[in-house]
């Protein structure tokens, strides 16, 4: 309670983007009479409300007129012309669409005119944020020199699981893109290594709860999309920055007994850089980010108490060396006004060894029962090439662009085990290496419309995985045996969609559907004695979306949506040989689960004021053969028990929520803000059968426990250019499978002083100032039961520095 209190009182921003969203209208002007094409036809654009002007233009030699720049609201549009009579049309543009096109205007002779047409609207911000919000990084202060993980941990609906993956109102089954793509940055459809990104070259962040059908239907939770800088001015400029900081300042729990125990004092440093050059039709960019550091990114106290009554402790923490570089760069290449190409690259390189010494204590007896020691070393390394075309029509916002892309990504991660008790005395070694290659070919088609526009696209995506395991078992070896030495796995996906999208005066409609074919495979050694038989399967689905916005007044509006999506497991989910981190709660996939669909509904309402807005949204999403890790007992061994966590897909389950957000100007120097989401997990009983490493079955109770998050926040701008932010953000308890993971906060705070003409910025800041952010689980199993504590590296403190070159 303490910390919720202390978390109300706190004050947190986050970062609405600020900039307010342009229009474009063309359109095509002719003689009423021959149908001919008018040129030097004047074009003004007047408010509605007042009929002042706004801008102009005049109509090309092929009567053609484009007028950009345009600020959404409501106007009207006269066109006149010596000998012709005025001719006049209404424009509504609430958002959701940015580019509108007239169509064929004709103008009659003088003595004629034309009726005028009336369409009404409103002057608001954009209608897409009822679906869409955007997140500037540019002044997120508390978290300034971290990684995209630390600056996603204020967002609105977002927490994390104790894996690292974003949990979206309470789902983990989010798509992270990389400038509306996927990246080997982010994996394909799978989370990973938002961590290990650094933050300081990233423009924005995107959250999208509802996608159309031009998102790949993957991501039942909803879309993150991460968007990095790219600057379009002439010359040379950029960004330089460097950041040190120092983590896991303080211990939330004390180490258990062994020689190493777990880091303390990490220093990190993370220099950046971000430059682009434009000269004539060229346009060059180059970011790099490089990381250096000790870190503690796991840091596990697993206390079991079993029902006959032993009860044993043991921790393992993840001690960590790590160098990581991200090389990103490309060329943006104007052939002429109407086509243009985009060449890119990404290097990306992370090496990490991780050292573990790990006791087991019998907590009835206060002995250390068993010593275990263990080193991994890991190489992942992914390459990223693309290039991308795009055509522009004569009429603007008429475009087709395609786009090819090879992504090659290797894993190598070699673990050394070492046992020194009266359990056992051994050593052993695993190594696994798996390079994926994955080629993603599409193309997409966008037509403007008078009050719209249609989308069109296709997309082709060929993923393999192959992966080899490598064993070298020692004395009474703790490693499954007949396991085999290899896998494959490999996804083809064949997907084409079609996006409709209508804007009138008192409502807005946007609906799509997208089709997609995959077919799957996984090959498993055929000396396996787990699996027996290889897993192969195909399946052609339907993913439809509408959305359907009212207009109450110029400062409400309602939106309704539904999609449909799917969640497929990837090759981590479902690989067969185990990690041996923890020898006696080992972690293991499964290759025989099933996508899980979902059906999503929502119900937002958004109300405007001068200084402030509102955001109120109900959803409701029904799931069906939803996967998730399962917990129970391998007695195989004679020496000791083992817990197998294992993903299974477990039936049916509901998610249903409540989030509001609030965002408020005290003064034009003073902004406060806060988050609310209120979620109910409902999850239907199910019984199941696991294979590995024999057959045994499970059970899953029902259960529906409410949890809720609160983040509220503030940003003040004080004299002399320096800005002060202060966050605060509460997650309650929440129900998972078997069990529950208790509350958790985290206090946060940021001071920014920009100097040389605002060219150049220090920050300092400290996430989870007192140490509360770690994850606490209760689990419940057939025969135990098991108190789970991730207390890994979530206090840190930084300096940064950056110039604007």
């Amino acid at each position: 309670m303490r910390n919720l209190i202390v978390s109300v009182i706190c004050f947190f921003p986050f970062y609405f983007l600020s900039a307010q969203q342009t229009i474009s209208v063309s359109g095509l002007l002719l003689d009423g009479d021959t149908k001919e094409p008018l040129a030097f036809v004047n074009v003004a654009v007047h408010h509605m409300d007042n009929n002042t002007l706004v801008t102009g233009t005049i109509s090309d030699e092929n009567g053609r007129f484009n007028i950009s720049g345009i600020t959404i609201g409501n106007y009207k549009l006269y066109f006149s012309y010596i000998g012709y009579s005025t001719t006049e049309r209404t424009l509504v543009s609430g958002g959701l669409n940015t580019i509108f096109d007239l169509g064929r205007i004709e103008l009659s002779p003088s003595g004629e005119a034309l009726a005028e047409v009336e369409v009404v609207g409103e002057q608001a911000v954009t209608n897409a944020e009822l679906s869409k919000k955007s997140f500037s990084l540019e002044d997120n202060i508390a978290q300034s020199g971290g990684s995209v993980m630390d600056a996603m941990k204020t967002l609105p609906g977002v927490t994390f699981d104790q894996e690292g993956k974003v949990v979206l109102r309470g789902s983990d089954k989010v798509v992270v893109l990389i400038d509306g793509k996927q990246s080997s940055l982010t994996g394909f459809g799978n989370q990973k290594g938002l961590a290990n990104i650094p933050a300081s070259n990233i423009e924005k962040i995107e959250i999208i709860n509802n996608p159309s059908a031009k998102y790949d239907a993957n991501g039942f939770a909803g879309i993150v999309n991460i968007i990095y800088k790219k600057e379009k001015q002439l010359g040379l400029n950029g960004d330089i920055g460097l950041s040190f900081g120092l983590g896991a300042v303080g211990k939330r729990r004390e180490d258990t007994p062994t020689n190493l125990g777990s880091y303390t004092v990490n220093p990190k440093l993370i220099p950046s850089l971000n430059l682009n050059y434009k000269k004539d039709k060229v346009n060059y960019f180059l970011q790099t980010e490089f990381i250096l550091q000790e870190a503690l990114p796991n840091n596990e106290f697993t206390t079991r108490n079993y029902d006959d009554g032993r009860n044993v402790i043991s921790q393992v923490p993840e001690n960590r060396r790590q160098f990581r570089s991200i090389i990103n760069g490309g060329i943006d290449y104007d052939m002429d006004e109407n086509n243009s190409f985009t060449f890119s690259g990404l290097y990306d390189r992370e090496k990490h060894i991780d050292t573990a010494q790990v006791a087991f204590i019998d907590l009835n007896t206060n002995n250390r029962n068993r010593f275990y020691t263990w080193q991994e070393e890991e190489v992942t390394r992914y390459i990223n090439a693309s290039v991308n075309y795009r055509h522009r029509f004569e009429q603007p916002g008429h475009t087709l662009s395609a786009n090819a892309q090879f992504t090659q990504g290797l894993e190598d991660e070699t673990y050394s085990l070492n046992d020194s008790s009266a359990v056992r005395v051994g050593r052993d070694k695993t190594n696994i290496r798996a390079i994926e290659n994955t080629t993603s070919i599409s193309t997409d088609y966008v037509k403007p419309l008078r009050a719209g526009r249609m989308e069109l696209g296709a997309k082709l995506r060929i993923r393999r995985l192959p992966v080899d395991y490598t064993i070298t078992p020692g004395n009474e070896s703790i490693i499954y045996s007949d396991l085999g030495t290899f896998s494959d796995w490999g996804e083809n996906l064949y997907a084409g969609y079609a996006n409709f999208v209508l804007e009138k005066e008192k409502y807005d409609v946007e609906t799509g559907l997208r089709t997609e074919q995959t077919n799957v495979f996984y090959d498993l050694d055929p000396v396996n004695a787990y699996y027996p038989n290889n897993d192969k399967y195909d399946y052609f689905e339907l993913f439809p979306s509408v959305r359907f916005t009212y207009k109450l007044n110029a400062h409400n509006r309602i939106s309704a949506f539904y999609n449909r999506r799917i969640d497929r497991p990837g090759e981590p989910e479902l690989r067969v040989f185990p990690k041996y981190d923890d020898p006696e709660l080992l972690k293991v996939g499964n290759p025989y689960l099933r996508p899980q669909f979902t059906d999503a509904l929502e119900l937002a309402h958004k109300y405007l004021w001068s200084t402030g807005s509102l955001f109120t949204s109900v959803y409701h999403r029904m799931i069906q053969d939803q996967y998730m890790r399962i917990y129970s007992i391998d007695d195989s061994n004679p020496d000791y028990d083992i817990v197998n966590r294992i993903y299974q897909n477990t039936g049916k389950a509901t998610n249903t929520g409540l989030e509001l957000l609030l965002s408020q100007d005290i003064s034009n120097k003073w902004k406060v803000s806060g988050t609310f989401n209120w979620y109910s997990n409902a999850i239907n009983a199910y019984e199941g059968t696991l294979l590995f490493p024999y057959e045994r079955s499970f059970s899953i109770q029902k259960t529906t426990v409410d949890a809720w998050n609160l983040k509220i926040n503030t940003e003040m701008t004080l004299p002399k250019d320096l800005s002060v932010q202060l966050t605060g953000v509460y997650y309650s308890d929440r129900n998972i499978p078997q069990g529950k993971e208790l509350s958790r906060s985290s206090i946060d705070f940021g001071v920014k002083k920009r100097f040389w003409n605002k060219k150049a910025e220090l920050t300092i800041s400290a996430s989870d100032i007192f140490n509360r952010f770690g994850i606490r689980q209760e689990v419940s199993g057939e025969g135990f039961g098991v108190l789970y504590q991730n207390y890994f590296e979530t206090q840190i403190f930084r300096v940064g520095f950056k110039y604007k070159i």
